[in-house]
């Protein structure tokens, strides 16, 4: 059962334990909210929150939660007191949560004022709430068995338990008539509600075997990219080292044969400045020696 446009519920979070900001607290727990009576709801800078308190009427419901806590979860019931309205601490330079981008004549955030109705009898433990969604879907935990699969199948459905960290957040009428009977019957206060926990510590567990062998695929993989780039590197290097290698400790006569040749070494080793200037060097001492070689010739004849 979806929200209606006449009645529709919200679930809106603050932190009940102090944090400083700039210098100032933060901290609004459910008995602030009790003695103020009725809050602005400033200091919202997501968008998609800020949307939806843009959508909010007066008279609309919503869920007080404690977030940023030991033990998060449901703590108060309210109604939202007056419809969206510029935040005019985002232009305050002192506020915590001060924006330079947003000013008086271009608004950038809102925010509403929620009035306080009353205290949840029980308190509802986002950790409860969570046991309850990671059942199967044809259980309902024993200690709230008053819910039935309906309402445990709203409790499931809550972007409190599917998308969580949002600071305002939608809540269908089946899942704020289950939170409603989870506030007034409790039930759960001796309970373990930590399953869910134990589980997660417990998959890694069972997929331990597979991660390893993921890892060490992972590993064996790399080593052997590993060496095959080391042997790339090693072949294609060797071919630059050996002409500049051979250019050194070697007889004239094998400096003359490797010359023969020695017009495609500066292709090969181009990056190598001093082997592009080899060949001119090597003609030129070639046409000397052969014109020496010819006087003696000549001379030995006469």
């Amino acid at each position: 059962m979806s929200s209606t446009a006449s009645n529709r519920y919200w679930l809106l979070k603050a932190e009940p334990d102090s944090r400083i900001v700039k210098g100032k607290d933060v901290k609004f727990s459910v008995d602030d909210f009790e003695h103020v009576r009725i809050s602005p709801w400033e200091g919202v800078r997501n968008y998609e929150a800020r949307n939806l308190m843009k959508e909010m009427k007066e008279g609309d419901q919503a869920l007080f939660y404690h977030s940023n806590c030991k033990n998060p979860g449901i703590a108060a019931f309210a109604q939202v007191a007056k419809e969206a309205y510029p935040d005019y601490t985002a232009w305050d330079p002192s506020h915590p949560y001060y924006d330079p981008k947003s000013d008086e004549k271009n608004p950038r955030w809102f925010m509403v004022d929620l009035a306080f109705k009353s205290k949840a009898p029980h308190f509802v433990p986002l950790s409860l709430l969570r046991k309850i969604a990671d059942a199967p879907a044809s259980q309902v935990p024993d200690e709230v068995s008053y819910l039935g699969e309906e309402g445990a199948k709203a409790i499931k459905g809550m972007d409190l338990v599917t998308r969580g960290r949002l600071s305002v957040q939608r809540v269908e009428e089946n899942a704020w008539l289950a939170i409603t009977q989870l506030a007034e019957k409790g039930g759960w206060e001796e309970s373990n509600l930590k399953p869910t926990k134990k589980g997660k510590e417990k998959k890694p567990a069972g997929d331990a075997a597979p991660v390893k062998s993921k890892k060490s695929a992972k590993r064996k993989t790399k080593d052997e990219a590993s060496d095959d780039e080391g042997e790339g590197e090693g072949a294609g290097s060797e071919p630059e080292a050996q002409p500049i290698e051979s250019r050194s400790g070697v007889s004239a006569s094998t400096k003359r044969q490797k010359r023969e040749g020695a017009g495609k070494e500066p292709t090969a080793c181009s990056a190598h400045g001093k082997l592009d200037a080899e060949p001119e060097s090597a003609t030129l001492h070639t046409a000397r020696n052969g014109k020496l070689l010819a006087a003696i010739a000549k001379i030995s004849s006469g």
